[in-house]
């Protein structure tokens, strides 16, 4: 290894996911701190992609367990956009294959919009089936929010092909034809669900940047219809709009004072 140059070595450490223990062990002996500052480095994305392993594994324990008794078309529900002032609730209905593997899956509120892009590109294409629940804002308002998020996670499971034999959902006590339990956190603790928040957060995300074009001075592409400052100066000077959910709060208010 001594003879290598630098350069090399750091090719050979960071642009391959498999490094012998004989190279790693040949490395440490190596005087240059150069060398020493790569292998600093790249265990340090060992250290990474081992913790990141362990959390899958961690967040398949509830599959592995059904999968155990027999289920095998687990979905996993859960929702997007229950507290904003404006846009539809979303929810996101997913049936991961046996073998999936994403090290770095997690509830969509602990990804950057990068990686929930790239996370959500990787779930359509390898998972079994996916089905989509939109219920709009209009619609919050005849029915709340509580029976919304229920309405649109009812119609996510009904579109997966094939049906499922068992719910996982997050935090939602859900009427359904099918056995299903309910996780608090459930996006934080089983891959399915969080795979369902990818699902739901990135189809939301793109539904308000889209309502953003016929809306713009609200600030939905940024804010995603959440009260922010912004948010709620520009319902105070624009009005209301037939995008708002006129059932919650800060929007009631506005109305009440004349706001349209």
């Amino acid at each position: 290894m001594e003879n290598l140059k630098i350069a090399e070595i750091e090719r050979l450490l960071l642009n391959s996911d498999n490094v012998e223990g004989t190279v790693v062990e040949s490395l440490r002996k190596d005087n240059r701190k150069g060398v020493q500052s790569l292998l600093a480095k790249w265990e340090r994305k060992e250290e990474h992609r081992r913790r990141q392993h362990e959390q899958f594994v961690a967040m398949t324990a509830f599959e592995r367990r059904l999968r155990g008794k027999g289920y095998q078309n687990i979905a996993g529900i859960d929702e997007a956009g229950r507290g904003p002032l404006a846009g539809p609730v979303v929810a996101g209905a997913v049936i991961l294959q046996e073998d999936f593997y994403l090290p770095g899956l997690n509830d969509s509120k602990k990804l950057n919009e990068s990686k929930r892009e790239e996370y959500f590109r990787i779930i359509n294409k390898e998972a079994l089936a996916i089905g989509i629940g939109i219920v709009s804002a209009a619609e919050i308002d005849e029915i709340n929010i509580l029976q919304a998020t229920k309405k649109a996670m009812s119609s996510a499971a009904e579109q997966l092909d094939p049906q499922p034999d068992f719910l996982l959902i997050d935090a939602v006590d859900l009427v359904t034809p099918y056995p299903s339990e309910a996780l608090i956190k459930g996006d934080a603790r089983s891959i399915t669900i969080a795979a369902a928040s990818i699902i739901a957060k990135v189809t939301r995300d793109r539904l308000m940047k889209a309502i953003a074009k016929e809306f713009p001075h609200y600030g939905f592409e940024a804010n995603m219809g959440y009260g922010t400052a912004f948010h709620l100066e520009a319902i105070k000077e624009h009005g209301v709009t037939p995008c708002h959910r006129k059932s919650f709060a800060p929007v009631k208010e506005c109305l009440g004072s004349g706001q349209k």
